[in-house]
């Protein structure tokens, strides 16, 4: 396992690169575990990644994990944008009360990877990219129950 620390400045026009550097990160790299901290002195919040190299896809079978689940370029029927939409609204709601960036709690990719699988349990979440035991933990639940409402 390895450590990186990014920093994501809160000033708008720092804030488009930040984003991209952190994405450029994520698609790059197997996520363990995240924490994020915020610091007050400076304006900016420090995000700390625990991850693995994701390994070449010419390896062996054996050595490789299940491909995860991700509706890139996927085409939303009405439903989906529906759950999408309330995945967003919800999103919004769950940042500004953990004042985090909406990014944090889940990208856009990923809640259209959900809008689109519609898992039913919590171990369904983990055959979408970028869910892992951290976010299921802390987002899980909430994501079933608007799933079930729509």
């Amino acid at each position: 396992m390895k450590i990186k620390v990014l920093k994501v400045r809160i000033a708008e026009e720092f804030l488009r690169l930040d984003q991209k550097n952190i994405d450029q990160f994520l698609n790059e790299h197997q996520i363990l575990n995240v924490e994020t901290a915020f610091v007050h002195d400076e304006n900016f919040w420090s995000v700390i990644f625990y991850y693995d190299e994701i390994k070449n896809p010419v390896n062996s079978v054996k050595d490789s994990k299940p491909v995860k689940y991700s509706a890139e370029d996927d085409f939303l029927n009405e439903d989906d944008i529906k759950i999408l939409d309330a995945l967003k609204l919800w999103r919004s709601e769950k940042a500004k009360e953990q004042n985090l960036p909406s990014y944090f709690i889940a990208t856009n990719k990923e809640l259209t990877s959900v809008a689109k699988y519609k898992p039913a349990k919590k171990e369904e979440l983990l055959d979408i990219k970028g869910f892992g035991k951290h976010k299921i933990e802390n987002y899980g639940e909430e994501i079933l129950e608007i799933l079930e409402s729509i």
